[in-house]
């Protein structure tokens, strides 16, 4: 499908069933409203674990029919897509991993948080929920995990919904380099992530994730703060993995990924935040080339790199459009 038919079919199949915006979207279990979005009391009571080689993988659950898997970025986990999941669960069974090193997984002894093994994690995963194929929405250094998840296993990925995130030019970006020289230190943890979850106000001020990572100077939210940091700061054994986690994105883990993309036939949208001051501006345009199947760029002005959490309307809004444009009328 091109792009051009893309946003035709779209716009005509969302027009068909929507009145006043997604927000009125039939299928909503009350016409003409948005669900809220989960609080951390409701995520934290959704968890489950399940067990693969690679330790107990933390992930949460919504609706029912085919799956939709998302990708979180860092040092955040499930959490950040709470908004989408509540909204598009009418639709998909979403789930919601926390990576190896990242959230509430509990990793086993000696395992590798590197992209590769993350992508090895997601399949075993998806292989113990009895998931085949799932639609893959994905941000920050969880695109470059989805890139690698459509080189290398096409079938498992019916369609990827891409946020800010890598490339294979752009990985990682020079922002993240000072993180990754503190973590090889031991010392990222306690002195970004420790000293943010201490002090709020400073966690959402220029100096912090807030102005880093955020457009709305609300977020994180103090909830979001705690969710995302309170696992990593646990323990000895997960700020390791932490650390590990980040170490492993020194290396760029998308060398060589552009054959594979160029040939792949998964549809692809791309949706970019272009206040985003942490990856390249040249990103969305050249993910746009490489894929074989891309259906174009929506740039969002003033949004930053984790405006998913932010937006979750406009992750509800893509994802439909571009699962409609597949021909799922659901």
């Amino acid at each position: 499908m091109t792009r051009r038919r893309f946003l035709a079919l779209s716009a005509g199949t969302l027009a068909g069933v929507c009145t006043g915006g997604i927000a009125g979207c039939a299928g909503w279990p009350h016409a003409g409203t948005v669900p809220a979005s989960m609080d951390a009391a409701s995520f934290h009571a959704a968890r489950r674990y399940t067990r693969t080689t690679f330790g107990r993988i933390a992930h949460v659950e919504r609706g029912s029919g085919p799956a939709a898997l998302f990708l979180h970025g860092f040092p955040l986990n499930g959490f950040q897509w709470r908004g989408a999941l509540d909204r598009l669960a009418p639709y998909r069974r979403c789930i919601a991993p926390d990576f190896l090193g990242m959230g509430y997984t509990e990793v086993a002894d000696g395992q590798s948080c590197a992209p590769d093994a993350q992508v090895a994690m997601l399949i075993a995963l998806l292989d113990a929920l009895q998931v085949g194929r799932a639609d893959v929405i994905a941000n920050d250094s969880g695109g470059a995990v989805a890139q690698l998840l459509v080189a290398h296993h096409p079938e498992r990925v019916r369609s990827l919904l891409l946020t800010n995130c890598d490339t294979e030019e752009d990985s990682p970006p020079p922002a993240l380099l000072p993180v990754i020289a503190l973590a090889k230190q031991g010392r990222f943890v306690d002195e970004w992530l420790g000293t943010w979850r201490g002090n709020h106000a400073l966690a959402r001020s220029a100096a912090g994730i807030g102005g880093m990572c955020y457009a709305n100077p609300a977020h994180p939210t103090d909830e979001a703060i705690e969710t995302y940091f309170a696992p990593l700061l646990a323990s000895r054994r997960s700020r390791d993995f932490a650390h590990a986690y980040a170490v492993a994105l020194e290396k760029n883990a998308l060398a060589g990924i552009g054959p594979a993309l160029a040939r792949s036939r998964v549809p692809v949208r791309i949706v970019w935040g272009c206040a985003d001051t942490i990856f390249s501006a040249e990103n969305p345009g050249f993910l746009d080339r490489a894929f074989g199947r891309s259906l174009g760029v929506r740039q969002l002005k003033g949004s930053k790199l984790f405006w998913p959490e932010e937006r979750p309307e406009v992750i509800a809004e893509e994802a439909r459009r571009l699962w409609a444009a597949q021909g799922d009328q659901a």
